[in-house]
């Protein structure tokens, strides 16, 4: 007779780990870094949220940083295997089952997505270049087929255009806008090939530099002299790489004379946060006043935004990287005032699109905004090459796709 039939209580269960536990849990912090930023989030709160003590993570990860490669490798790996199809003879039949493909990660990775489009940036060195390589080798892949059907563009043309529809894919974990799966893969299926049919622009030239330092927020008083160093030491190395001894330096100040103007770091940020969000404003009714039609309007403000965000570029970076970091109160009302802006786009889109349902015009006026960020961080930018007509004519592509 066993303990348990004597009428004693039954041993407890013994908890089997989960084979695939390490990718639990980097799959889970991934999520997490997303949504509130590497730093924002501890290894405490990612074991809270699969399940199982904070020094049992240790089992499987040394500290945070392990679990942010092992989430970028998954990602990448993911991509390449996904994108490792059977070869087609057609080279059009080819570049849209990739196409295909990349719009059904874009949905499925959608929650870790931002791990493309910011949090890489917390990798080191080392890891930051094997990131970039994986995106190479992606890029080959389609820039290859691409070639194949288009002969008259080279092989930079090729790879700038796919550049700007791995855009696209990636704006779909800029934001959270609802929309059925498959009406999502195929609105970001046509805009990338929208792009990819477009005319090319040699000027779109890939650069690791920085842009040179700009009168990004005025210089006409001390406190707009910390706004502007602030702002671009969070866009080169992140809100939370970056400390008020950095900023005061920069400024040339003692950091305890950056407290004079502003009470905390967090502060600086939601400061620049909000001059930020009245560029956007000033910009946007600038391009509406005058507009003769909603097509003339959504023109200018397709001009207004390249422009904006070229000049402003460390700025808008900062924008939409950074807004984890801000106090709460300020982060809500900052996100509402975002939402309006991009509301703004949908309702002018829909006027001129009225076949276009609004869930689609959303996911457009994401996927059109995020191309000119997103190159804005990757591209040099030249006026004399027409450079800025350029881009103006690939948002205006994508928002018409």
């Amino acid at each position: 007779m066993s303990i348990a039939a004597a009428g004693e209580p039954a041993p407890p269960a013994v908890r089997k780990r989960p084979k695939n536990r390490r990718a639990q849990l980097a799959l889970t912090a991934a999520e997490m870094f997303c949504e509130r930023g590497y730093h924002g989030v501890s290894l405490d709160e990612i074991a809270t949220a699969v399940g199982i003590s904070g020094p049992a993570i240790y089992r499987h990860f040394p500290n945070k940083y392990a679990m942010l490669v092992h989430a970028t490798r998954q990602l990448a790996e993911a991509v390449r295997a996904a994108t490792g199809l059977p070869g087609e003879d057609d080279p059009r039949r080819r570049v849209d089952a990739l196409l295909a493909v990349l719009a059904r990660l874009a949905v499925e990775h959608r929650r870790v997505a931002g791990l493309y489009q910011w949090e890489w940036r917390y990798l080191e060195a080392e890891h930051r270049e094997e990131f970039m390589a994986e995106l190479g080798v992606l890029a080959g892949r389609l820039a290859v087929p691409l070639r194949q059907s288009r002969p008259e563009i080279g092989d930079r043309d090729a790879h700038a255009l796919v550049r700007a529809a791995l855009s696209v894919f990636g704006s779909l974990g800029t934001h959270r806008a609802a929309i059925a799966r498959g009406r999502a893969e195929l609105a970001l299926r046509r805009a990338a090939w929208a792009l990819l049919d477009a005319e090319p622009a040699t000027p779109l030239v890939p650069t690791t530099e920085y842009p040179a330092p700009e009168p990004l927020l005025g210089v006409t008083a001390r406190r707009e002299i910390l706004l502007n160093e602030s702002v671009k030491l969070f866009h080169r190395h992140g809100y939370h790489a970056v400390g008020v001894e950095d900023i005061g330096r920069a400024a040339g100040i003692n950091a305890s004379s950056v407290y004079r103007y502003f009470p905390g770091k967090a502060d600086i940020l939601a400061a620049a946060f909000y001059r930020a969000s009245e560029r956007v404003a000033e910009s946007t009714a600038a391009a509406l006043s005058g507009a003769t039609g909603d097509a003339d309007a959504l023109h200018r403000m397709i001009g207004s935004y390249v422009e904006l965000t070229f000049e402003r570029s460390a700025l808008v970076s900062v924008y939409l990287a950074e807004n984890n970091n801000l106090p709460e109160a300020d982060r809500h009302e900052l996100r509402k005032v975002q939402r309006l802006h991009v509301e703004e786009w949908v309702r002018l889109l829909g006027r001129l699109r009225p076949e276009l349902a609004v869930p689609e015009a959303r996911i457009l006026v994401h996927a059109a905004l995020n191309l000119v960020t997103d190159l804005s961080r990757l591209v040099r930018f030249d006026r004399r090459s027409g450079m800025d007509r350029h881009l103006t004519r690939l948002m205006s592509t994508v928002l018409h796709a």
